[in-house]
């Protein structure tokens, strides 16, 4: 068996969503010491549905599929539903992260929560 899915080698391969947003309205930087990832994710939300996010990431090839995968699970979504993503339905997206990499999809989990949390606190 291979170490990665085809679903992971495409999204390391060709990412969706890469780039910042100017002026995001939500944004969330997050990362692993242990292993030197760091994800930023920039939302762009209107009436509280994500209609833009972006991410930016430095890291392996399951840091960047994992980011990508989750930018394409919460596009178009309402924030309700967005924080309700969990690191493993994004692993499940990708068909699977060998073990010792799983910590690349809670990262993804993680910088979309800060990125929701960053949006909330600039409403105040």
């Amino acid at each position: 068996m291979a170490l990665y899915s085809e679903k992971v080698m495409d999204h390391f391969r060709h990412p969706r969503n890469v780039g910042s947003i100017e002026n995001a309205d939500g944004v969330g930087e997050v990362g692993n010491a242990k292993c030197g990832d760091i994800m930023k994710m920039y939302l762009k939300i209107d009436d509280d549905i994500v209609t833009d996010v972006k991410f930016e990431t430095f890291g392996c090839g399951s840091a960047i599929a994992s980011s990508s995968m989750a930018t394409e699970m919460i596009k178009g979504k309402p924030l309700n539903e967005v924080l309700q993503l969990t690191n493993k339905a994004v692993a499940e997206a990708l068909d699977g992260l060998p073990v010792h990499k799983l910590h690349c999809s809670v990262l993804a989990e993680e910088a979309i929560k800060a990125a929701v949390q960053n949006y909330y606190e600039n409403r105040k």
